[in-house]
């Protein structure tokens, strides 16, 4: 091997160590803004307004229950968190066959007090937006 063979590899080394330095402490120095406070929605007292297809509705959630009031109607349903960002729902009475199908929810995106999710309804193509508010 001559020295200029050498010196190629040795700065093809040095390359590639520098390029991962640099790597590391790009990385390192990126830190999320985001604040992850979903945790607070899986229990207490909410609320989603009229409107977007929805009616009021008052919903409380404990333990892996939640009950919605709606109108004069009272639901219990099984709530189940995959992670702090989904959520499956399924009535325990069901009163008609659409209510035997679990519900599917997403929260897309996160307020301080409240998240826009999306409602999905079993492997229908049924799918709602809206936004549900911590009250309690």
């Amino acid at each position: 091997m001559n020295l200029y063979q050498k010196n190629k590899k040795i700065i093809s080394s040095l390359t590639l160590c520098l390029f991962v330095c640099a790597s590391s402490v790009f990385l390192s120095s990126c830190s999320s803004d985001i604040k992850d406070n979903s945790d607070k929605f899986k229990l207490g007292v909410f609320e989603i307004p009229a409107g977007k297809g929805f009616v009021k509705e008052t919903i409380i959630r404990k333990d892996s229950i939640q009950i919605s009031k709606h109108g004069n109607q009272i639901d219990t349903l099984s709530i189940k968190w995959k992670n702090n960002f989904f959520y499956t729902l399924k009535y325990i009475n069901p009163k008609n066959e659409l209510q035997k199908d679990a519900m599917y929810i997403q929260i897309n995106k996160i307020e301080e007090d409240s998240y826009d999710f999306t409602v999905k309804i079993g492997f229908s193509k049924f799918s709602k937006k809206a936004t549900i508010y911590k009250v309690e």
